[in-house]
């Protein structure tokens, strides 16, 4: 099967090769018409000699030896042939044969000796060709003596094939130069083509084992060519998020499989027991409560997973975000933990300035951000500990804490704390309420706004910090 790179290649080669036949044509043109020039040129300098031997003879040349014999050498010397004609166009003297020739006697005829004596130079080939009976090119010029007397005129001529064989081997050097070239490429032209289809044929073979799941695969890097080297660091970049992208999704699957199996199986073995008479009727409203408070859990697993959903298919809407009091939502936010933080006997410290400060965000995010906070820091704070709460104004930004005393979360969790559905238990049985969701919300609502949001935990205080910009 023919490739796009062959086909292009082809016809560029195709295109080459009536390039160089119309060089050729061309170079043939010019060449044969500067060779003509040029010897027409040559055949006059001849005439301007023969000119002066006449003149130097003028009063016997037809019947001077030494003038017949200067005519042959000036003949000989110039590669040109040269006959002497009456002024009617009648030719007597040739310099082929001193004595006799057989042009002697022919003639150019009046009509063309007349044109001649009016013009005093002119090309004769016809003629001349017809007197030779070969094909000829020819110069005819009126010879006149120093007085001005009219007294013969001279054909310098030379034979065209002379001229042909001279073009002709220049043709013929280019011509062998050219297909010399073609044949070169033509044969490289398989080597070539593998050598620059390799980097492709490459990627098509990656993205076929891409496509059977094998999102491990990479292609080499390092090409010469800065359009292959980008096509082959962009397909590394989307096999390399492919491959991220797969592993998020094996670990949602495999996280969702486990959050959803957890109240699924406790919702049905409940009711099971219930409906075989395992469970007593008198603790049946027991046993619905659990029932109910598992399904409220996975009500609020399934929730909280279709607005991250659709917060990260949506994003924001700027049109959406407004300009609000940051310290009134805590606060509030802060009191509908009351009972809890009550029960547990916590100590709670609530430090902002006076006179507020006002950020531009999505408030329901950012309420639904600093919910999940308190909700953390009320549920893993030690009995009769600390919580506190703290908003400082830094330049364009707004710095809001979360903070609690408890167990101090191991370094190595860090980083991970923010991850979906990741708890510290590894069991996942000592936090039956959450649902693993509660830091990755916080997280994705944070970064939707463009802001960040970090952990520390040390010496048995925990602190959760994000950003928000302030407003006008």
């Amino acid at each position: 099967m023919s490739t796009t790179f062959r086909r292009q290649l082809t016809a560029m080669i195709c295109l080459l090769l009536g390039a160089i036949l119309l060089l050729g044509l061309s170079f043939w043109v010019l060449f044969n018409r500067y060779a003509t020039e040029e010897k027409e040129s040559s055949l006059n300098a001849t005439a301007d000699s023969v000119e002066a031997l006449v003149q130097a003879y003028s009063a016997n040349y037809p019947y001077n030896w030494d003038f017949r014999i200067n005519l042959s050498v000036a003949s000989a010397a110039s590669e040109n042939d040269i006959l002497i004609c009456s002024l009617d166009g009648t030719v007597h003297i040739c310099s082929g044969q001193i004595q006799s020739c057989r042009h002697i006697g022919e003639t150019l005829g009046s009509r063309r000796a007349q044109q001649v004596r009016q013009s005093g130079s002119l090309r004769v080939d016809t003629e001349v060709s017809r007197i030779y009976d070969e094909s000829r090119l020819a110069v005819a010029r009126l010879i006149t003596a120093p007085d001005g007397t009219e007294l013969c005129i001279a054909v310098v001529s030379l034979e065209q094939a002379d001229l042909s064989e001279l073009t002709g081997r220049t043709i013929r050097i280019f011509i062998v130069t050219a297909l010399l070239v073609l044949l070169i490429m033509i044969l490289a032209l398989p080597i070539f083509t593998r050598r620059e289809t390799r980097p492709i044929r490459d990627m098509a073979a990656a993205a076929r084992l891409i496509a059977r799941g094998n999102y491990k695969v990479r292609v080499p890097t390092g090409y010469q060519n800065a359009e292959i080297e980008e096509l082959a660091v962009a397909f590394n970049n989307m096999s390399q998020a492919l491959e991220s992208s797969d592993t998020v999704r094996q670990e949602f699957v495999a996280n969702v499989s486990h959050e959803l199996k957890t109240p699924m199986t406790t919702i049905a073995g409940y009711l099971d027991g219930m409906l075989d008479g395992t469970i007593p009727k008198e603790r049946h409203p027991y046993y619905m409560e659990l029932v109910a408070r598992e399904a409220r859990r996975l009500g609020r697993l399934v929730r909280n997973m279709l607005d991250v959903a659709r917060l990260q298919d949506q994003g924001i809407p700027p049109q959406q975000m407004s300009s609000f009091d940051i310290c009134e939502l805590a606060g509030q936010t802060l009191l509908s933990f009351e009972q809890r933080i009550t029960q547990k006997g916590l100590n709670v410290e609530f430090d902002m300035p006076d006179y507020g400060v006002t950020v531009h965000a999505l408030m329901d995010a950012i309420s639904q951000v600093v919910y999940n906070l308190m909700d953390n820091a009320v549920k893993f704070a030690d009995e009769g500990g600390s919580l506190w709460v703290r908003v400082v104004p830094q330049g364009m930004k707004c710095i809001v804490t979360v903070g609690n005393t408890g167990p101090t979360i191991p370094p190595e969790e860090l980083p991970l704390l923010f991850d979906r559905f990741h708890k510290t238990d590894k069991s996942r049985s000592g936090d039956r309420d959450g649902a693993g969701l509660g830091l990755y919300i916080v997280k994705t609502l944070v970064h939707a706004h463009s802001e960040d949001v970090y952990v520390a935990s040390r010496e048995g205080r925990t602190e959760f910090t994000f950003t928000l910009p302030i407003g006008k």
